[in-house]
């Protein structure tokens, strides 16, 4: 079974928050002010102008589209290194859309404003209930004195508590009462009362987690450091969604292809204009299987004679590149100079959401200094990824390393909420520039 980013029950300091940090209160409260106050405030309002019929179906289907925007965004919160905050609109425009498409094909009568009200309350109210939580959330974590613990990650709101023999034998209160989680290294022989120890915390209450997977989930990286681990058989992506994600990439990408052609070909033309050269470039990158395939990008840097002696240099973007035109960082910031992968998604050569796939020169070049890097090849690159969104565009052999650890990490997590995490994140790294070269 494949490893899920764990939900860690966090520390508490007062009822509010602890109220307010529980997902069926932050339910409960939703849909209390985005679905019965606005049919309230209609009724006592305006009535006269809408029956009440438009509007107790406009109630049930708001608190519809609540309770499934809610399970969307909790499913999704469940991955590590994001603001959670940053894909409530993502998560809850999909609920709202779905809901509002399917009256309109239905062609049910119902109150539009109420509906677009409920929307913008459940926003608002989950942004707040996530906000007050954060600022009072404190994760404590107890962790055996053996095995693997001495890299354990030093992050904000993360107490880590090393567990004596007085730990061990006080029991099951003192589990629930001072630690979130307890941490272990359960690859490695442990004596026979700290094993008893751990079924107490466990009977306790308390999530029992193998220390490699607490990492895991709390970076989002996945670390191969010993073949030996097996690690690949837990890596293999879950085929059936492989193939439904293909066929929603392509769908969506036929689309996206006839909405986009015209500002496209705009965008294309103003290239030509600003600067000498082709509107499209052109680079061999490595995809699927390690199959090489020629990628599509508007042009963002000026025009210069290919240099074999170089070529690898060349391959790299480097931070402020001189190379690239003014228009080319505009391009670059927006990420519209990606939009040309369209092509690439249509053949079935890249996904909307995958590893990036690098230049052939670059990679083949990484596979000879970093162990396992031809795994990443496994599931179909795409246009925006894991790593791409949290770590930024990198180029140096130690900045790779890191970043397949990354790349690993959603191999091994490969599903919708995963897909939709970075669908979220993508939106703000549109808005903020991070990662943009």
């Amino acid at each position: 079974m494949l490893f899920s980013p764990v939900h860690i029950r966090l520390a508490r300091p007062n009822s509010l928050v602890s109220m307010l940090s529980r997902w069926r209160y932050q339910a409960l409260g939703g849909l209390f002010f985005a679905t019965v106050l606005p049919y309230l405030v209609r009724i006592f309002v305006s009535s006269e102008y809408i029956g009440m019929r438009q509007l107790n179906l406009t109630l049930l289907w708001s608190a519809v589209a609540v309770i499934i925007g809610n399970w969307l965004w909790r499913n999704v919160s469940l991955f590590p290194g994001l603001e959670a905050s940053t894909l409530l609109i993502p998560t809850f425009s999909v609920s709202f859309a779905a809901v509002s498409i399917f009256l309109a094909i239905g062609r049910f009568e119902y109150a539009r404003s109420q509906l677009i009200a409920g929307f913008i309350i459940s926003i608002i109210w989950f942004y707040f209930v996530r906000h007050i939580a954060q600022r009072h959330q404190w994760l404590r974590i107890g962790y055996l004195p053996f095995g693997a613990v001495d890299e354990l990650p030093q992050m904000p709101h993360i107490s880590w508590i090393k567990l004596t023999g007085e730990d061990c034998s006080a029991g099951t209160r003192a589990a629930t009462r001072f630690f979130d989680v307890v941490a272990a290294d359960l690859r490695i022989d442990l004596p026979d009362h700290w094993e008893r120890a751990l079924s107490d915390f466990a009977l306790a209450g308390v999530p029992v987690y193998h220390v490699k997977s607490l990492t895991e989930s709390l970076t989002g990286k996945v670390q191969l450091e010993h073949l030996s681990e097996n690690s690949f058989g837990s890596l293999i992506p879950n085929v059936s969604f492989l193939i439904i994600k293909r066929l929603v990439d392509w769908i969506v990408a036929a689309i996206a292809g006839v909405i986009l052609l015209i500002p496209c070909i705009v965008v294309g033309i103003i290239i030509k204009i600003t600067s000498p050269g082709p509107a499209l470039f052109r680079q061999l990158r490595v995809g699927f299987r390690g199959k090489p395939f020629m990628v599509y990008k508007f042009r963002t840097m000026q025009v210069a004679e290919p240099d074999p002696a170089s070529e690898r240099r060349a391959a790299m973007t480097q931070a402020r590149d001189a190379r690239v035109t003014p228009l080319g960082r505009i391009l670059r910031h927006s990420r519209i100079d990606e939009l040309p992968q369209i092509i690439n998604i249509l053949k079935g050569e890249m996904s909307w959401i995958g590893p990036r796939p690098e230049a052939e020169v670059l990679s083949r070049w990484y596979e000879t200094q970093i162990p396992f890097y031809r795994y990443r090849h496994i599931v179909i690159p795409g246009l925006t990824g894991w790593a791409q969104i949290t770590q930024g565009h990198v180029a140096e052999i130690e900045d790779v390393r890191d970043k397949l650890h990354y790349d690993f990490y959603y191999i091994k997590n490969f599903s919708l909420w995963m897909d939709l995490l970075i669908i979220g994140r993508t939106i703000k790294t549109v808005i903020t520039g991070h990662g943009s070269r």
